[in-house]
């Protein structure tokens, strides 16, 4: 049993010995401040860039010529020819056996014009220009999301990195509740029991703190494909976190109403549901347009009368149309897009109750989360102090080694539950400046 004990004792001295070499972190990495990681982030995010494109897209669609008010003008060739065996029988019964090689070709430039069309071309630019808010609403608000995503990555990485800070403590006194231990022991005042105790209490800690950092690395992976550099790029965050107590309900949700990407978004999906009635109307109207062209013939046909003939010219026109009767289609398209207009509306309010409410719930997070970080910083001091009065009631042999692991277990409770209050809080502000499209960078 001695020489089992003894090489217990001796893995878990090789097992914190190693453990504390792989939580060394790289004092040469660069810091990252959260103000540069948005700017990296707004410059190569694929998102934004993706988001960007599309808008540019919809402001290009923006044209006269795309709603339907300018003319067509193209310009046509034609070229066809023939090859004919041609036998003719005369009055007089003689026949005539001939070769005709025929060939007609004509070129010009010709134009189509719809002069009007019901006043469709009118809706179809205000559709278009609606497009084109509707684009610019997107873009923002991949922006604002992107910029929330990198702010609440960069604050998990800050908490955790305190509770990093909590356990390296945690740690230490650990080590020098071991050392008081193996002091304890030389003398004869405990047994080697209350030393491997200590041992594998600190072991503990050590893999605990091993855990939290390689989640600390995967959450660095995630800031870094969101900056979209090597997600193998090391470096360090702030050390503090801090949340702003200013913000108001009432300023928040009025606040929304106007600046709400999704409330925007629906007020302009009720605009197009509205235009589109104008676009089915316009069909009742009829559709008037001119052609024009010039053009040149050319034609051969050594059979005939005439063997060729030559023509240039101006032609011109007028057409129109209206529709008189489509089986009742004209009544249902405008039937079916009051009712559109009638949804649109209706989720329009449903959007702004679905905002309303996420508003609240946020709002009740982040006022929940500032009462919580005054309780918990509060007990962070208080469990603190407890453990240093262990320790050193420990170190006079009033306490058991249980009693100071759980004075130990407390202080990380709580710091854990301090570094949790900042973080969800902090996430809760952000989600709120991020629905009233206002997120502050500081």
């Amino acid at each position: 049993m001695i020489k089992k004990t003894l090489c217990f004792l001796v893995c878990l001295i090789a097992l914190a010995t190693g453990l504390r070499a792989q939580t060394a972190t790289n004092p040469a990495a660069p810091h990252l401040s959260l103000r540069d990681a948005i700017e990296v982030a707004l410059k190569n995010n694929y998102n934004i860039k993706l988001s960007q494109n599309n808008s540019t897209i919809a402001g290009n669609n923006v044209t006269l010529g795309n709603a339907g008010f300018l003319p067509v003008v193209t310009g046509d060739a034609a070229l066809n020819a023939s090859r004919q065996q041609i036998q003719q029988t005369r009055n007089d019964r003689t026949v005539n056996n001939l070769r005709a090689n025929n060939s007609n070709n004509s070129y010009g430039v010709n134009l189509n014009w719809t002069i009007f069309d019901g006043f469709n071309m009118f809706a179809n630019y205000d559709m278009l220009k609606q497009m084109d808010k509707l684009g610019a609403i997107r873009l923002q608000d991949t922006i604002q999301t992107t910029v929330a995503n990198v702010i609440t990555t960069y604050y998990n990485l800050v908490a955790q990195n305190v509770q990093i800070q909590a356990l390296k403590g945690a740690i230490a006194i650990s080590r020098t509740q071991l050392r008081y231990a193996n002091d304890k022991f030389a003398v004869g005042r405990i047994s080697r029991l209350d030393v491997y105790t200590a041992q594998i209490a600190l072991n503990t800690d050590t893999a605990t703190l091993l855990s939290q950092i390689q989640t600390y690395k995967t959450t660095q992976v995630q800031l870094n494909q969101l900056l979209v550099r090597n997600l193998q790029t090391d470096f360090t965050v702030d050390s503090t976190l801090t949340v702003s107590n200013q913000l108001v309900l009432g300023d928040v949700i009025a606040k929304a109403q106007n600046q709400n990407p999704a409330i925007l978004a629906s007020k302009i999906n009720k605009r197009l549901a509205e235009i589109n009635l104008r676009q089915v109307r316009s069909t009742r109207y009829p559709v008037v347009g001119v052609t024009s062209g010039y053009t040149f013939t050319n034609s051969r046909t050594p059979a005939g009368f005439t063997l060729s003939q030559n023509a240039h010219g101006l032609a011109y026109g007028l057409t129109a149309s209206i529709n008189i009767f489509d089986g009742f289609n004209q009544w249902r398209r405008e039937r079916n897009a009051k009712l559109q207009i009638d949804n649109a509306e209706i989720s329009q309010k449903k959007t702004q109750q679905d905002i309303e409410a996420q508003i609240s719930n946020f709002f009740i997070a982040y006022v929940s989360g500032l009462d919580l970080i005054k309780l918990s910083q509060s007990n962070v001091d208080l469990t603190k102090k407890n453990l240093e009065i262990s320790l050193e009631k420990y170190r006079l042999g009033n306490i058991t080694p249980l009693e100071i692991r759980e004075a130990q277990r407390n202080y990380l409770n709580a710091q854990s539950v301090y570094s949790n209050a900042l973080y969800q809080s902090k996430m809760a502000e952000v989600t709120l400046q991020q629905i009233t499209n206002s997120i502050n960078i500081r």
